[in-house]
């Protein structure tokens, strides 16, 4: 441990950003035991499934738990963008009236009626693209919320081992930039699939009702870029599950440093922190810039192509008017419908980068949504009460109890045998690590044992449903927990309809009452993050306060006085 502290001091010392020759150091490496592990450009196997039938078997899921269920709003929508591409391709053909009869023939009546077509059309276009926008935007609002909740009831139910396992960073961006993806892609799919598609059907339909062979020589060089962009969203999909992974990194040191800014100034830890943070962001940079360059790829495979096709369609429709077998008011309505085409063909051919993205999203998503309860009821688990035959009492007894965190961790209890009387106060001693707190988490089921029994009032703590047992259990814990609330609310925790008599009874019995009155707002007090407007004392105090108001018969006290 000296060693290793040595080791760091002189890293910090020789990396400080006030050095004079600091700014030659551009990224230090990241500190040995820090960094979970090395920034590398290797490509990591993707977590995902692998082909078309893993991307078909999400899709298929979105569509099915969070699309179908607004059905009626999506086809709204989609009505919406039939009108829109209608219009485009009534704009289209209103170019060869134009030419033909306005300009060649000079026909006065064409003259009024195309303006008032194009008028009716433009309205028509505005009231529909205003529909569809605000359906597509309630619809991707709904559909986060709808993960949100999702995700979060899981959370709620996942035992208490995967938040140990699992940092709360990834598990926020999951909640923040994952769903946002997720929304972006779903309504990105609706709208590129419908409106886009209905555009160049519509498009593409005036083509061939003007001349089929024409249109025949204008698309037929674009099915040579369905490889090349099958091959992008690929790409894409790896590049973005990874440009996730380090958001996720990014956001828990975040918290870390925020939460921890009074030890990091204290050990003068600041550049450290500074430094390893640049790393994170550094490779969120390099990610990101990958993935713009992958979805701007296909662009130039578009635009060659659609330079082809014009070029195609110029030479061969331009000698068919010379030749005067057809009219200049028809090949240039042709060619306005060829190039209003090429808009949406191209938001087309981003879409499968774009749906990677979202894709690797909903994945991370759905794993949330799917997380497995290794902590859960028995199909014939009844309250305690009713197991025990009456009121709880509170005798807790282990019997030849072993557990330990993880399958090749050390066993942090080995056939430990206790029994804790109904009525009676047990402490238990010993040395940091020795399983005090482990005893304690084990008893309202946190962790489960993986061996031996532990039974209340005789009853074993699996037989019974972990809501009748926690009900009948109290904790305060060395990790002092504090809401963003009231100091009334924080003490009702757990109680919420207690009356505030009886709030201010537990406070007494936790000597809180005094300081809490001297407060701006008394019970009324926000106490901030974390309890971060009390001292470590006080918020030790509230936490006592609130295992007093909830008066179960066992009361588990994990080390609760450290800060008073």
């Amino acid at each position: 441990m000296r060693l290793e502290a040595r080791r760091r001091l002189a890293y910090n010392r020789s990396h400080d950003p006030r050095r004079p020759d600091a700014d030659r150091i551009r990224r230090p490496p990241p500190l040995h035991g820090i960094h979970p592990r090395p920034m590398s450009r290797r490509k990591p196997k993707s977590p995902h499934p692998a082909g078309a039938a893993g991307t078909r078997a999400l899709i298929t899921r979105l569509a099915r738990e969070h699309l179908r269920p607004y059905w009626r709003r999506i086809a709204l929508a989609i009505g919406a963008m039939i009108v829109t591409a209608a219009a485009t391709a009534a704009n289209a053909w209103l170019m060869q009236p134009v030419l033909d009869d306005v300009f060649l023939k000079r026909d006065e009546t064409m003259l009024l009626l195309v303006p008032a077509a194009v008028l009716a059309i433009a309205a028509a276009n505005g009231f529909a693209t205003y529909a569809e926008r605000v359906l597509m935007e309630r619809l991707g609002t709904r559909v986060v919320a709808d993960l949100q909740h999702r995700m979060y009831q899981r959370l709620m139910a996942a035992d208490l081992a995967f938040f140990h396992r699992t940092g709360s960073g990834r598990l926020i961006a999951r909640f923040t930039y994952d769903v946002q993806l997720v929304r972006k892609s779903a309504a990105a799919a609706i709208t590129s699939l419908a409106k886009e598609s209905l555009t160049v059907i519509f498009l593409v339909g005036l083509m061939f009702w003007q001349d089929w062979l024409l249109a025949i020589i204008a698309f037929v060089v674009f099915p040579v870029a369905i490889l090349p962009i099958a091959k992008l969203g690929r790409r894409m999909r790896k590049v973005s599950d990874r440009a996730q992974d380090q958001i996720g990194r990014l956001t828990g040191i975040l918290e870390e440093t925020f939460l921890g800014a009074r030890h990091v100034k204290a050990y003068g830890m600041e550049g450290y922190e500074t430094r390893r943070m640049g790393v994170t962001v550094e490779e969120i940079y390099r990610l990101t810039g990958k993935a713009e360059r992958i979805r701007a790829a296909s662009s130039p495979i578009m635009e060659a192509l659609g330079g082809v096709a014009v070029g195609l369609v110029i030479f061969y429709g331009g000698s068919q008017v010379v030749a005067g077998e057809t009219t200049p008011g028809a090949f240039f309505s042709f060619v306005t419908a060829l190039l209003m085409a090429y808009r949406p063909a191209k938001t087309l051919a981003n879409l499968n980068a774009n749906l990677q993205e979202g894709l690797a999203a909903a994945h991370r998503v759905f794993e949330l949504v799917d997380l497995p309860a290794t902590i859960t009821d028995r199909p014939d688990a009844k309250p305690l009460p009713q197991v025990i035959g009456g009121p709880v009492k509170g005798e807790i007894r282990f019997e030849d109890a072993r557990f330990g965190y993880g399958a090749d961790g050390a066993p942090a209890l080995d056939g430990l045998d206790l029994v804790v009387p109904a009525g009676k106060r047990v402490a238990l001693v010993g040395a940091s690590g020795a399983g005090k707190s482990t005893v304690i988490n084990l008893i309202p089921r946190f962790y489960d044992l993986d061996g031996g029994r532990l039974t209340i009032d005789g009853a074993d703590v699996r037989a019974v449903t972990m809501a009748s047992l926690r009900a009948a259990i109290a904790l305060v814990s060395q990790e002092v927990t504090l809401f963003n609330d009231s100091v009334a609310a924080n003490i009702a925790y757990g109680r919420p309809d207690a009356a505030r008599e009886d709030i201010e009874a537990a406070a007494r019995d936790a000597a809180a009452h005094d300081f809490i009155m001297a407060l701006p707002k008394g019970y009324d007090t926000p106490v901030g993050e974390h309890g971060s407007s009390l001292s470590g004392g006080q918020r030790q105090r509230i936490s006592i306060a609130r295992a007093m108001l909830k008066n179960a018969p066992i009361l588990l006290l994990d080390e609760a006085t450290s800060a008073l």
